[in-house]
This record gives C-alpha cells, sequence and structure tokens, in this order.
C-alpha cells in the first residue's frame, strides 16, 4: 500500500508536470528565458545572444509560434523580450497581439538575434540568453526542465546560480516509482486529491476541437474527420481516437493560441497521454470516476517512464505518452494489473526506436502511429497476448522492459540524435 507521505510527494509531482502550455515547449521556454533576461536587465534589450543545446535547437526549428503565422525561433526570442512576462511560465507569450508581432519582425530585421548552438554542453534540455543595452547586461539559463532556471544574473550582480544542478534534471522531491506502484495509485488514490487530472481531458479536447474548425499543419485529424472516416476506418471509436489526438497535435504545432495540458514538458505528450483515455471513455459511457483514474494511469505511466529517459531524447515523445494512454484504456476495457503490464510490454516491442527529428507540424503523424500502436496494445492485453522475453529487447520483468526502452532512447541512439541534427540543419 502506498502511504498517505507517499501518496502526497505522487500528487505533487504530477501537478509539477502536467501544467497548461501554449505552443511547443522549446521555444516557448526559449521565451520564457529571454523574457528572465530582459526583465532582469530591466529594459528592452539592444541585442540578443542565444546558446542551446542540440536537442532545443532540433525542437525549435520548424514549429509554429502562437499566435504569429510564423516558425521557429527568432520570433519566439523577439516576443520573449518584448512582451514575455516570466510569471506566465509556459504561457509566456499569452499577452501576444498583431502589433506585437510586427515589433518583433522589426526587431528580427534589424539583426539584433544571434542564436547558435553551445559548444561542449552535455545537458540535453539547455538555454543561455544574454540579453545587452548600452553597456548593460543581462544573462539567465534554463538546464533540465523548461522553466527551470539554474542562473540569472545582471551585470556582475549574480541574483540566482543552481548550476551545478544542470548536469542533471531539476531537483525535485524523489519518488521511486514503478509501475506497479504507478497502477496502485491511480486505482486506490481517494478521488477528490486526484480529481484535478480532469483538467487535461478539458484542455486537450478542446484543442482538438478547435482544430476542425480551422486549416492547421497538415490536416490530419480534419482529413479523418471526413470521407476517410466513413470509407476507410468506419466510424467508430478508433476512428474517433485519431483524429481527436491528430487534430490537437495539428493546432499545437502550427502555432494555434490555444492552451494544452503539456506531460514532462511535451504537450504532444500531454495530448498523446489524455485524448485517447477521454474518447474511449466517453464513447463507452464511462463514468467520471472511471474517467479520472485512467487519465491519472496514463499520465502518471508517462512521468514515470520520462524520468530515466530524460527530457529531451533521440526517441519521439509518441512512444511514450501512447504507452500512458494504452494503459488507461487497457484499464477502461477491465483489465487489471497484468493486463496493463501486458499493453506495456506489447507498446515497447512494437514502437522503440521511432526517432525525434524536431517538433514540427508532421508530429501529427508520429502521434497518430503512437495512439493506433496504443490501442492495438490494449486489445492485445486484454486478450492475454503479450510479447515475451525471449522476443528482442522486452524482458519478464515489465520495469526492465521500461529500462530497456530508455537506455536506448538515452544513450543508444545518441548518434542517431547528432545524425538527425546534422541532416536537418545540412538542407540547402
Amino acid at each position: 500500500m502506498i502511504n498517505e507521505i507517499e501518496r502526497k510527494q505522487i500528487i505533487a509531482l504530477v501537478k509539477r508536470e502536467v501544467v497548461p502550455a501554449i505552443g511547443c515547449t522549446e521555444p516557448i521556454a526559449v521565451a520564457l528565458c529571454v523574457a528572465k533576461a530582459t526583465e532582469t536587465l530591466g529594459m528592452k534589450p539592444e541585442r540578443i545572444r542565444v546558446q542551446l543545446s542540440a536537442n532545443i535547437l532540433k525542437n525549435a526549428m520548424g514549429v509554429g509560434i502562437p499566435g504569429t503565422g510564423m516558425i521557429g525561433l527568432p520570433i519566439a526570442i523577439a516576443l520573449g523580450a518584448l512582451i514575455g512576462k516570466s510569471a506566465y511560465q509556459l504561457e509566456v507569450l499569452k499577452d501576444c497581439t498583431p502589433e506585437a508581432v510586427e515589433a518583433g519582425k522589426a526587431f528580427i530585421s534589424e539583426k539584433r538575434i544571434t542564436i547558435s548552438l553551445k559548444p561542449d554542453i552535455e545537458e540535453k534540455l539547455y538555454i543561455e540568453v544574454s540579453c545587452e543595452a548600452g553597456q548593460d547586461r543581462a544573462t539567465a539559463i534554463i538546464a533540465g526542465g523548461h522553466t527551470h532556471f539554474v542562473y540569472v544574473a545582471r551585470g556582475e550582480e549574480v541574483r540566482l546560480n543552481e548550476q551545478a544542478a544542470a548536469s542533471r534534471e531539476e531537483e525535485t522531491d524523489t519518488v521511486d516509482l514503478t509501475l506497479h506502484k504507478v497502477y496502485d495509485f491511480a486505482t486506490t488514490a481517494p478521488l477528490e486529491e486526484i480529481r484535478f487530472i480532469l483538467e487535461t481531458a478539458r484542455l486537450n479536447k478542446a484543442a482538438a476541437e478547435r482544430s476542425f474548425q480551422g486549416d492547421y499543419g497538415h490536416g490530419l485529424g480534419k482529413m479523418l474527420r471526413g470521407n476517410y472516416e466513413q470509407k476507410v476506418m468506419g466510424d467508430s471509436v478508433f476512428s474517433h481516437i485519431l483524429s481527436y489526438t491528430s487534430g490537437a497535435c495539428d493546432a499545437r504545432m502550427a502555432g494555434a493560441m490555444i492552451p494544452v495540458m503539456s506531460n514532462s514538458g511535451s504537450g504532444n505528450q500531454g495530448i498523446s497521454a489524455t485524448i485517447p483515455v477521454v474518447v474511449y471513455a466517453e464513447e463507452n459511457g464511462k463514468s467520471e470516476e472511471e474517467l479520472i483514474r485512467a487519465l491519472m494511469l496514463s499520465h502518471l505511466t508517462v512521468i514515470y517512464i520520462k524520468e530515466s529517459l530524460g527530457r529531451l531524447s533521440a526517441l519521439c515523445g509518441c512512444v511514450v505518452a501512447a504507452t500512458g494512454s494504452s494503459c488507461g484504456i487497457t484499464w477502461l476495457m477491465g483489465g487489471g494489473y497484468r493486463q496493463v503490464t501486458y499493453a506495456v510490454q506489447n507498446m515497447i516491442a512494437n514502437l522503440t526506436g521511432m526517432i525525434c527529428d524536431g517538433a514540427k507540424p508532421s508530429c501529427a503523424l508520429k502521434v497518430t502511429t503512437g495512439v493506433s500502436t496504443a490501442v492495438l496494445s490494449a486489445i492485445m492485453a486484454m486478450e492475454g497476448r503479450c510479447v515475451t522475453s525471449v522476443e528482442g529487447i522486452i524482458d519478464k520483468d515489465v520495469d526492465q522492459s521500461i529500462r530497456n526502452l530508455t537506455w536506448i532512447g538515452s544513450k543508444g541512439m545518441n548518434e542517431t540524435d547528432k545524425l538527425v541534427l546534422d541532416i536537418m540543419t545540412g538542407k540547402n
């Protein structure tokens, strides 16, 4: 049994990791760091120098910035300086207006922004911003987490210095999770203590519905709701899971000015952990309590896996997020802990190795692949079918299988990560 202290620690962990975000979290984290440096400077900067880890650069190159109709880092940096408020955290640009966008474009055209890779940095999530005006300079550094400031200074005055922690994930009260503990917490915690997870359903489903009203990204969600839903897949729970999940991703990656509930620093992970569970629950007449517990099982599974994988990696986050939603769907289908472990094993056996090549509109395709596999894995689990330990990277212990997945993503795919960035930055 989980004691009260541990239960409170897990709730605090979920509340830290499942938070609202507007726009892709990598460029938004850069904008947040710029906003903090600008506030520390105390005036509009004349020059902004941004140094980034390779994974931040990769995830910020090709994604839409909310409210701008533009793609990439320069406009996020300019708006971070002009209208960003660090108190808003990952909603730092929510005060964006058309006038601010025009001012941001002018700021860019004046060649005031310099962006480069930070040399010799091991931390995969690292953002360093220096803002200058005349002889004054302010510096802010985020590392280890998308909102985790480790250094803030104005001139020689150091206002924050936690750089010793920059080589690891942000310091928090650690919780020693296992999949069984995740399952026990989600299925037994007092309902009122975990009801807050319902906000993920409201925000992320609203993002999907917004996408159906417009033309975002590759329009995958809207496309799947059209003729193809009727002629190819049928009007089913499965097709609705795919269209709603990909639709929310379409809107987010295209830069729609609408918040989503993120998980472990990623909006797409939050979407993929939420919407399949919500659609399945709603269309199968599940109770509010069942929805709450299934959502908590999904989101906490993602948090557990990401703890050992890291915030950013060469492994696409949809692999982890869809594993969470597969657990939630399996439980809603009537599965117990054994069936949930089967779902996880099936997911790891299938999707391990899917690369992350940055945040961009085509992420909707990968998200759809992930959640379709989540449904398949849940069905297999409920039929008592599970990939066995004589097959590939699967271990008889599900927690070891999870570690095998995260070792591949965090260590084995490092060379892949470098090659992906070389390809992305070497295009003509």
